[in-house]
């Protein structure tokens, strides 16, 4: 995920074609192209012919991708250039093989409208969880849109959908833990069976001196509190800048993003993170998040450092063994931590992956991230109509240990 403070903070992506699988990286896994969309469109295909491109699709990146248990492809569209967009979260139509992204706003227009009650409608979603095990979807409402300096009262949330009628389930007030001004409401992950989730504050409006944090809210009491705020481990690095393709992402501009992505062991046990503006993962035990009463400087004596993952990041996923996959903006792939043998490698990369943003794993076991160039777009360097957003594959059942 994806912030530029101070200019224009955003996320990039977006016609279906079949690609030559790409082999790179040490053991050479097989990386696909496995969709790339020219823009986006919510328009219905009329009499079978493919819908025209929303004229504002390079300021509409699919961003988040997460697949259900029936394998339906969920994505983000943060209205974080523009908030035209008609929705900010919405169903993609993987079937589909030419033209634009064909999407389905979710649960609805309506629900998804800006210029309604803020704390009602999904106002910009970064990031999100598919629940499979209570059929929910977790939407992360970051309640500022593009041209906002301060996110309307009540429009920091974390709304809780059924997947399957769109209804809501629970909306979670987060004005009380987040900065109306300064947090940036990067990602959510989500304990199925506690019903607990996690959310990274990388405090990229506050930027130079990010107030990043990490929040975590209990379903069953619909309460939130905010934990390890300002800490060094959820902290821009000190001297590193962002690099992508070998070249610094913004130079005299740099780009400071704190903790982003995270993720959580297969049982929920440990929460993993890592800093965007930095090159380590992180790792604490859930329990001493779970209990209300434990001090920072409590939290903050059991996490580990897990080392350098070799580049800057920004998503990251566990697969159903205990992996850690993150994706690697530096080295265009993705690298994979063992908790086992604590080994961390690229396992996968390509020159034509462009800023790999979320990873997600399919109910057949298939990692697929988003790639959205981010760092062109918003350097200005991607021009309407010549936006391409695609979806890479890794059978992860093709990897060797």
């Amino acid at each position: 995920m994806f912030n530029r403070p101070l200019i224009l903070p955003a996320i990039a992506m977006a016609a279906l074609f079949s690609f030559p699988s790409v082999v790179n990286a040490a053991n050479h896994a097989p990386l696909d192209r496995w969709r790339s969309y020219a823009g986006v469109s919510w328009d219905t295909a009329q009499d079978g012919k493919i819908p025209a491109a929303f004229s504002g699709s390079v300021n509409a990146p699919i961003a988040g991708i997460h697949f259900d248990a029936k394998d339906r492809a969920f994505v983000s569209t943060p209205r974080l250039v523009s908030a035209a967009a008609p929705a900010t979260l919405s169903i993609l139509d993987t079937t589909v093989q030419s033209g634009p992204a064909r999407l389905t706003a979710f649960p609805s227009r309506e629900g998804n409208a800006v210029n309604t009650d803020p704390a009602q409608s999904l106002r910009n979603v970064l990031g999100f969880y598919i629940d499979r095990k209570n059929g929910w979807l977790w939407a992360l409402d970051m309640g500022f849109v593009a041209g906002e300096t301060e996110s309307p009262a009540g429009s920091q949330k974390l709304v809780v959908l059924d997947l399957s009628s769109g209804r809501t389930i629970k909306r979670i007030a987060l004005d009380g833990v987040a900065d109306r001004k300064a947090s940036f409401l990067n990602d959510v992950v989500v304990d199925e069976n506690r019903r607990v989730a996690y959310i990274s504050d990388s405090g990229s409006r506050s930027a130079p001196e990010n107030q990043v944090g990490l929040i975590i809210v209990d379903f069953a009491a619909g309460m939130a509190r905010r934990v390890l705020d300002r800490h060094p481990a959820l902290q821009i690095e000190p001297g590193v800048n962002v690099v992508s393709h070998g070249t610094e992402v913004w130079p005299g501009k740099p780009l400071l993003i704190g903790i982003n992505g995270i993720a959580l062991s297969p049982d929920a046990g440990t929460l993993y993170w890592t800093v965007t503006t930095g090159t380590h993962a992180y790792a604490v035990p859930t329990a001493i998040l779970r209990q209300p009463a434990s001090t920072d400087a409590q939290i903050a004596g059991q996490i580990r450092n897990l080392g350098s993952v070799g580049g800057n990041t920004d998503g990251m996923v566990t697969d159903v063994k205990g992996n850690l996959y993150i994706t690697d903006v530096t080295r265009n792939g993705i690298v994979r931590y063992d908790p086992e043998s604590l080994s961390m490698s690229l396992i996968a990369a390509s020159e034509e992956v462009r800023w790999p943003d979320t990873p997600a794993i399919r109910p057949n076991g298939d990692l697929v991230f988003t790639s959205s160039r981010l760092n062109d777009h918003f350097a200005g360097a991607v021009k309407p109509g010549e936006e391409r957003y695609d979806l890479w594959r890794l059978p992860l059942s093709a990897l060797q240990k």
